[in-house]
């Protein structure tokens, strides 16, 4: 016939389990997100003070 119901304890321990699952998951893709926009951040002022610290051909003085 049918297999027997897991009981409510169970599904509750399993419940608990999946939303912390999700959360650490949900963390680690913000931190993810945020150090991948720094890094960008970082690299485009990076080349700002590069292309400005040095003069260029078309520059009149």
């Amino acid at each position: 016939m049918y297999p027997a119901a897991p009981d409510s304890t169970a599904i509750a321990q399993l419940h608990d389990q999946a939303r912390r699952e999700a959360s650490r998951l949900r963390r680690e893709t913000v931190t993810d997100f945020w150090r991948g926009a720094a890094c960008l951040m970082a690299r485009r002022l990076r080349s700002l003070r590069f292309t400005h610290s040095t003069p260029t051909t078309t520059q009149k003085a």
